[in-house]
């Protein structure tokens, strides 16, 4: 999933994470006064219900780019947004999914959560085992790196949002919020605004949020920026097909099977559906065969950070550019 830059030359390391199953999806942590259901996942007052996403309600979580507030850099020439290699200060790189926009006009980038994990763990349950790099972390935004090439650092952020670690403050104990909610915010400099533009790579868009979940064999594109690929223009963006969702799940993750590997570094890249609405954010990451990435379902995180990110107005911005999809 992560690539460090101090071994990217000498060797590709696969992050290996197992994939996340019934018990340990169930193993968030328990807080006095909460109820067991049948299956032992704990469920109590704290833990956060969504709603089902109406119409009303993703309004609100996304702004057309022309009436977010800064002005964006050409698609062809920014150098922050979607795709930008991102390393967690003493921990590895990721990729940037989508930007976002608060009622102050600041600007951030997603990544995942992961991302700024300090130590490897045996599962993705953010509540139990999500030990990460505290807020205000710094995280370098590059472009261009490769295992041949150091990439331009064009600007650093901050994190200042962590699904994981809001998680364990809030005492959540939903058990697919515990397993999927794998998203963080990093903050862009006011200074650094200017080159941000939020488009998709290759694909443009997102033209929305997705929220019908996903069936077999949809098609899905994804983008991810790993500095341990040397070819970024053919491999970066990739197309996969979905498999039918688990209602089990809630809504929380979907499961792609990948036509081509995605790899250490591509976590945390945008995946858009078929009409190029956001769909999720990639998380896990399969290396055996058959390729199945499993990804964080995009409304239901940005839900969760507007709800505990302490931000005003958390938006995802839609592109500048129109969706391309390709055979």
């Amino acid at each position: 999933m992560r690539a460090s830059r101090g071994d990217r030359i000498t060797k590709v390391a696969f992050l290996v994470v197992i994939a996340v199953g019934a018990a340990s999806i169930a193993a968030c942590s328990r807080t006095s006064g909460d109820s067991v259901t049948s299956d032992g996942a704990p469920q109590s007052a704290a833990s956060t219900r969504l709603p089902s996403f109406g119409d009303d309600v993703i309004a609100q979580m996304m702004v057309p780019a022309d009436t977010a507030g800064p002005q964006w850099a050409p698609a062809g020439s920014a150098t922050l947004g979607p795709g930008t290699q991102m390393t967690t200060q003493g921990v590895g790189q990721c990729t940037a999914n989508y930007v976002f926009v608060d009622d102050a006009a600041n600007i951030y980038l997603g990544q995942s959560a992961h991302c700024a994990m300090t130590a490897e763990v045996m599962s993705m349950n953010g509540c139990r085992w999500g030990n990460s790099r505290p807020l205000g972390t710094v995280v370098s935004l590059e472009r261009g790196g490769s295992p041949v090439l150091d990439g331009t650092t064009p600007a650093v952020g901050r994190l200042v949002y962590s699904s994981w670690l809001s998680m364990q403050q809030a005492g959540e104990t939903d058990r697919n919020a515990c397993a999927y909610n794998d998203f963080a915010l990093v903050k862009i400099a006011p200074g650094q605004v200017a080159a941000v533009n939020p488009s998709v790579p290759f694909w443009g868009g997102p033209v929305g949020i997705a929220t019908s979940g996903v069936g077999a064999r949809d098609r899905v594109y994804t983008y991810g920026e790993t500095n341990v690929r040397t070819d970024t223009t053919g491999l970066s963006p990739q197309r996969s097909e979905g498999k039918a969702d688990d209602s089990a799940h809630g809504g929380w993750t979907h499961s792609l099977a990948a036509a081509g590997r995605s790899i250490s570094g591509d976590s945390g890249g945008a995946v858009l559906d078929l009409n190029g609405r956001a769909l999720g954010t990639l998380s896990i990451l399969g290396l055996a065969a058959p390729i199945v990435n499993d990804i964080g379902d995009l409304a239901h995180e940005l839900h969760y950070a507007r709800a505990h990110s302490g931000i005003t107005g958390l938006r995802l911005v839609l592109g500048t550019e129109s969706f391309r999809p390709t055979p």
